[in-house]
């Protein structure tokens, strides 16, 4: 069975960071900008009105008073919903930390020898034997690999330092049809997604007399 198609960019998880981490930073630049203006005094200093909605009007101001906090208390749907709300937070950040977890390092792979029956392969002797045949490849000066996933289910992670008469295109396709084929393969793997990236090596600047 053929391979899979090489996946280069970025994984689903590390897209789901990103816009976590965005959102978060979005809603604290938002909070520092409403106490920044209203600690200031901006709106008395450069003469401009803030809506009714704002939450500081001025340096003395709080954020919430003694009678927003006790407003909802006594209202029946008022603690359910807090609790839900906490509940739904809790849920979503252990589901983004076991998100975490799984990108690890693999440390095993299933390899599957027939028959029902299989055995199981050190990650790393998988991810030297993929990095030794893709620093053979011409072009590629240097290669780490890293698997990560499920053991029954791995995907590799691979960086290539390409030399400078390196054709990327090329040196994709070749790994993509030898190293990551052969693994595959040896493994009795189904299919083996890879996430590749490419840099080129760095020289120094000669010197010349």
């Amino acid at each position: 069975m053929a391979a899979k198609p090489v996946r280069v960019g970025r994984s689903r998880v590390r897209v789901v960071n990103r816009v976590l981490l965005g959102l978060a930073g979005l809603l604290l630049l938002a909070l520092g900008a409403a106490v920044l203006v209203g600690g200031l005094d901006l709106p008395r200093r450069w003469n401009f009105g803030l809506p009714g909605s704002w939450p500081f009007d001025g340096p003395d101001d709080v954020l919430l008073t003694h009678d927003d906090r006790r407003r909802w208390r006594d209202e029946g749907w008022w603690w359910p919903t807090v609790i839900a709300a906490l509940a739904l937070i809790v849920l979503l950040t252990l589901w983004w930390l076991l998100a975490q977890a799984r990108r690890r390092r693999l440390r095993e792979v299933m390899v599957a020898s027939g028959e029902g029956e299989g055995a199981v392969l050190r990650g790393r002797a998988l991810e030297g034997v993929l990095a030794a045949e893709a620093e053979a490849m011409d072009g590629v000066d240097r290669a780490r690999v890293t698997l990560r996933g499920r053991r029954t289910a791995p995907e590799a992670r691979v960086r290539l330092v390409l030399a400078a008469h390196a054709q990327p295109a090329e040196t994709l396709a070749r790994l993509r049809a030898e190293a990551l084929e052969h693994a595959r393969a040896s493994a009795g793997l189904d299919r083996l997604p890879a996430e590749v990236r490419m840099r080129a090596v760095r020289h120094r600047a000669e010197r010349v007399s």
